[in-house]
């Protein structure tokens, strides 16, 4: 399955996905940043115009429709080219910011051949991204097994049935709906996020119940050998159900709601692109 992953270049987001063990970067995004076009659409269709009348080179050939993640949260198929197709693209757009890119792509692309071959490469990187951010041990501890988590879940769903992207989301909702009475799209909404990553707004309880949840379902699949998407959604309403239990036990006990409108770090710069399958 293929996920949207964010990339930062300058301060600038580019979309990138994981296909066939090598990333491939939105051919948009990258016109974006370095055009500095305020219709990085319109400059990409006039470019592809313009080089083939130039040089004869249809840029197209470079690209593939990969699905990515669009400002509205829906997977869209768009056009990406891999690291060698955008060194040629970016050829053909006259920035003073290309060199600096072909370092950074290059760099970016080294990356994940040593997280191939070394995955623990991945999880230092990204505990050390959350640490630069200000977020405090604890709270990266929590994070991190919640990510563990998540891909065990996705990793049962995919080998007992669950195909497609919506699959995946579906089955991401029922859990949460369950443990937190409202979907993860609902709960950005709360929290007043767009396409930010909410488990890295979420607070220690909130962490604690999403793993709880996650867990409980995994566990269900593993004990009745669960296939088929209708029987994972069912197992993951169960397993949200046991996590939503216990907050509400909690809540109880507290005399609080543990779900907030509160993003965890409020002050500081928003974190993208860690690596993670989750909404």
């Amino acid at each position: 399955m293929e996920e949207t992953k964010i990339a930062l270049f300058k301060g600038k987001q580019i979309r990138k996905t994981l296909h066939e063990n090598e990333w491939w970067f939105s051919v948009i995004d990258v016109v974006s940043v370095l055009a500095d076009s305020s219709n990085p659409r319109d400059y990409w269709y006039k470019m592809k115009i313009r080089v083939r009348g130039e040089d004869g080179v249809e840029l197209s050939t470079f690209c593939r429709q990969l699905k990515l993640s669009a400002p509205d949260g829906k997977m869209r198929e768009t056009d990406c080219a891999n690291t060698e197709g955008i060194f040629r693209i970016i050829q053909s757009i006259p920035s003073p910011k290309a060199e600096p890119f072909k370092h950074w792509l290059a760099k970016v692309g080294y990356e994940r051949v040593q997280e191939i071959e070394n995955p623990e490469l991945a999880t230092k990187r990204t505990r050390m991204l959350y640490k630069l951010k200000g977020y405090p041990d604890d709270w990266i501890e929590k994070r991190m097994r919640g990510i563990a988590i998540r891909e065990e879940l996705t990793d049962e769903w995919q080998n007992r049935g669950a195909k497609e992207q919506k699959d995946y989301e579906i089955l991401t909702a029922e859990i949460s709906k369950a443990t937190f009475g409202v979907t993860p799209s609902e709960y950005k909404n709360l929290k007043g996020l767009k396409c930010e990553n909410l488990r890295d707004h979420m607070d220690d309880f909130e962490l604690i119940f999403t793993m709880l949840g996650e867990r409980a379902t995994t566990e269900i699949h593993r004990t009745e050998d669960s296939q088929g998407v209708p029987k994972l959604k069912s197992d993951a309403k169960a397993g949200g159900d046991i996590a939503g239990n216990a907050r509400k036990q909690l809540e109880k006990r507290l005399s609080k709601s543990i779900v907030s409108k509160k993003n965890f770090l409020k002050n500081t710069e928003k974190i993208k692109g860690l690596p993670e399958k989750e909404e």
